[in-house]
């Protein structure tokens, strides 16, 4: 197995954010970040030949770049994330993400169970906790039912969840043929009926439903608007996304809103938005 690789880019935090927008446009699965005194850090995992090159990545950084360095991960990196990886709790504790070795919460009413690995999100990124309180607040107003899509869904987070709040069937798909292992084993082992599939969201068509939750970027939620203005990929009833910047917000609203779809509630959490939206 190929060692998997730690590409970390730091940026000054007054161009953190254009920063950011040019690294999403190379890394469309996203990025983790870290801020410290007087730098922002922004990291991709995965093994060498799949990450940026490093000229890419220093002209996306531009003016606002301080150094970047590549790390390689030891064999037990999964094993070491258990030092710091904590469950994700949204609404005080109504729905929790919790890594195997941790104890459920006591008097959650959805549990969804993923440990770290290589692939593709455990919950903890402010985006899919945008999606996570976006799902549970339309399972509030009873909207959890009918059959929904989770397009982009790499662990299967958002599609355990959906399915745990009562939606039914639900549905993921995504590019990586990882990530779709990871989120079949994860249903799997959760009790969760979802059904995974590969998929490329810029080249092909994404599954229909009702309800759709698509945790991209915007670099791949404006073209799949634009794909459903143009009547190519049907408009759901309702859409959750998340996964843009604050200064994308506007620009990804107006391309939904030209598709025919209206956003019912916004949220924000530090740089990111996530948005709820209705035909």
């Amino acid at each position: 197995m190929a060692p998997m690789i730690r590409l970390a880019v730091r940026c000054r935090p007054e161009q953190a954010e254009m920063v950011l927008a040019e690294l999403v446009e190379l890394v469309p699965g996203g990025v983790e970040e870290e801020r410290g005194a007087g730098y922002v850090e922004y990291a991709i995992y995965g093994p060498p030949g799949e990450l940026p090159e490093l000229p890419d990545l220093r002209a996306a950084a531009g003016e606002g770049l301080v150094e970047i360095e590549t790390t390689e991960i030891p064999d037990d990196w999964a094993d070491r994330w258990r030092d710091f990886h904590e469950p994700v709790v949204i609404a005080g504790g109504r729905l929790v993400v919790r890594p195997s070795w941790e104890e459920a919460e006591a008097g959650s009413e959805v549990d969804v169970v993923v440990d770290p690995g290589r692939a593709f999100g455990t919950g903890g990124h402010a985006t899919t906790r945008c999606c996570l309180e976006l799902l549970l607040a339309l399972a509030d107003r009873g909207l959890a039912a009918g059959p929904l899509a989770d397009w982009g869904t790499g662990s299967g987070v958002l599609a355990i969840a959906a399915a745990k709040l009562g939606w039914d069937p639900v549905g993921g798909c995504d590019h990586e043929p990882a990530a779709v292992e990871v989120a079949a084993a994860n249903a799997a082992a959760n009790g969760a009926a979802v059904a995974v599939e590969r998929l490329n969201l810029r080249e092909q068509v994404p599954p229909a439903a009702p309800t759709v939750v698509a945790n991209l970027t915007a670099p791949l939620l404006v073209p799949l608007a634009e794909r459903m203005e143009a009547g190519e990929i049907a408009v759901p009833g309702r859409m959750v996304v998340s996964g843009l910047l604050l200064s994308e917000r506007d620009r990804v609203t107006a391309s939904f809103g030209a598709a025919g779809l209206a956003v019912e509630e916004g949220i924000e959490s530090g740089d990111w938005a996530g948005l709820s939206m209705r035909s």
